[in-house]
């Protein structure tokens, strides 16, 4: 727990950059009804997931509902992007997606129109936070629900493959971690 808590100030300190946080971005909601700003969660820990409706891992929308709910009033937020550079797994119509998440998975939490990840047109914030430092991994996004953990200040903190799970010990730790150290 030590170690996990000493990576996660080192990354932080490394990120003290306000070129490099996330807060400076804003992207149209999923319903097109207004903007999702993110520098409205400044103070807040935020886990960015790149998601798909069509996917093997789209089972993790439950996972991410669970997060939401259960660290929401702490000081946490999930925010959705749904995309479909994989295979094609996204509904091209964003109003498919929102029907899809809320009726499946009761998704309540924010979701971003469609964005693309990867690729020439990689949405810009997913080109900042592919290629910040972190002590896990850096460079593209390999696939769907690709998880990224960002502190109180906008800074990318740790880096999740689609294979962890969101409600994994490693990830529920690294966010407890973070809103014990506000």
């Amino acid at each position: 727990m030590i170690h996990l808590l000493f990576l996660l100030f080192i990354s932080a300190m490394l990120n003290q950059n306000p070129e490099t946080s996330v807060h400076n971005f804003a992207v149209p909601s999923l319903m097109g009804q207004d903007t999702i700003k993110l520098s409205s969660y400044e103070g807040k820990v935020l886990l960015i997931v790149n998601t798909a409706s069509k996917c093997g891992f789209t089972r993790q929308y439950e996972g991410l509902q669970n997060l939401h709910e259960k660290f929401e009033g702490a000081g946490f937020a999930v925010i959705g992007f749904p995309a479909a550079n994989f295979g094609g797994q996204e509904f091209d119509d964003d109003s498919e997606i929102a029907e899809f998440c809320e009726v499946n998975f009761g998704v309540t939490f924010p979701l971003s129109s469609r964005v693309s990840v990867r690729g020439d047109d990689k949405h810009e914030l997913f080109e900042m936070l592919t290629n910040l430092p972190n002590p896990d991994f850096t460079g593209d996004i390999n696939w769907n629900f690709e998880k990224f953990l960002i502190d109180q200040n906008g800074n990318l903190v740790r880096r999740f493959r689609s294979n962890v799970e969101p409600e994994s010990e490693e990830l529920i730790g690294a966010i407890e971690s973070l809103l014990a150290a506000e």
